[in-house]
């Protein structure tokens, strides 16, 4: 369990720990219930079951030797010391940031995302890649047997591509759906695909191993409320003038709603500087990782929007300490349907994967 929900019994409470007299004055949603060391389940179940008694929504956290329930919802009117002497309770601290489920102050430790091919979270470095859209099936099996045989894992493509101009190609919608799960399921590779409205979570559900929320739907609340109720992983891309905290308060529907398996991405934001498509913000890395236990990855794809940029910019986020990245890569980028400029060539791929491996080992990383 956590070190900070396993000091010592007799230790002065922090400013965070909460005394009888000032229950009253807290509201419970800002809440972390304690139990004590080996508390029993039944105990446990007892709490959650008044949590939920009372209208909220319990989030417990087993550990080692003590279990922390997080609690959520709608609490104004609702008086913390109800929980506070239930057997079994030995706390209630405070989180006082607004994410709370996204939050470190209520989950500590690192989340880990588990897809069947791979995985995010510490000690390891993810990467996505492949076209931005799928454009026919010849042209991504022949994407995806480069990119197994490299050793890449997880395979991105959109179906249904959100476009600026509607004249744009806009992708083949469910044709384009059944072209990754047959690739997938050939190449034995995960697929990663955005879905854009809530109307289609159930169709790209059945295809995908990911579900992408891009940047322009980051604070689409319905979709992000429909995909909560997904079992499949969720790429949360950050939006293009998004700040940390709206990142993570989008993230926060997504738990909020039951999915905890959340990856964030970067993917660059507006601003003045016109050298390159977005601002690629790798200084928020850091940030992310201090205030949440969500993994965090890099789109250098779209935070640049030049291929020449993509390779330095992976390696710089390998360095800041992302996750993963989600990378562009097409047989014929000059001939794509979309994106070509940001899409590396297979060779110019193959010699990133290679610089990769090499800084990864000295900052003991796996590339998966």
């Amino acid at each position: 369990m956590p070190g900070w929900l396993s000091r010592p019994r007799d230790q002065h409470p922090t400013n965070d720990s909460l005394s009888h007299s000032t229950l009253k004055k807290r509201h419970i949603g800002n809440m972390l219930v304690v139990m004590k060391r080996q508390a029993p389940q039944p105990q446990v179940d007892a709490v959650i079951e008044r949590i939920e008694q009372l209208g909220l929504k319990a989030h417990p956290m087993p550990g080692a030797t003590r279990t922390a329930i997080g609690i959520t919802g709608n609490t104004a009117a609702i008086d913390p010391s109800v929980l506070a002497g239930m057997p079994g309770v030995l706390e209630l601290l405070r989180v006082t940031k607004p994410y709370k489920l996204a939050s470190r102050e209520m989950h500590i430790d690192d989340t880990v995302v588990r897809l069947p091919q791979s995985q995010f979270g510490p000690h390891t470095f993810t990467v996505i890649a492949g076209p931005c859209s799928v454009e026919n099936e010849s042209m991504m099996r022949q994407t995806a047997a480069f990119l197994r045989d490299l050793g890449v894992r997880l395979l991105r493509g959109g179906a249904f591509k959100p476009r600026t101009s509607p004249y744009s190609f806009q992708g083949h919608g469910e044709e384009g759906l059944r072209i990754l799960k047959a690739v997938g399921r050939e190449f034995g590779m995960g697929i990663v695909t955005e879905v854009m409205d809530a109307s289609q979570v159930a169709d790209v559900e059945s295809a995908a191993d990911m579900l992408q929320i891009g940047a322009r739907n980051m604070q689409n609340f319905t979709l992000l409320k429909a995909v909560s109720q997904s079992s499949k992983p969720v790429l949360l891309k950050r939006g293009i003038a998004a700040t940390l905290e709206e990142w993570l308060m989008a993230a926060e529907y997504l738990l909020a709603g039951g999915n905890d398996q959340v990856v964030l991405c970067e993917r660059g934001v507006r601003t003045f500087a016109d050298h390159s498509r977005n601002t690629l913000d790798l200084s928020i890395v850091p940030p992310v990782k201090q205030h949440s236990h969500l993994p965090v990855i890099v789109d250098p794809s779209h935070g640049t929007g030049n291929r020449a940029f993509v390779p330095a910019m992976s390696l710089a986020a390998l360095a800041a300490g992302a996750d993963g990245i989600m990378v562009e890569v097409h047989p014929e980028p000059d001939r794509a349907l979309s994106d070509g400029a940001q899409s590396l060539t297979f060779s110019q791929f193959e010699q990133l994967l290679e610089s990769l491996r090499k800084l990864a080992a000295v900052m003991d990383r796996q590339l998966v």
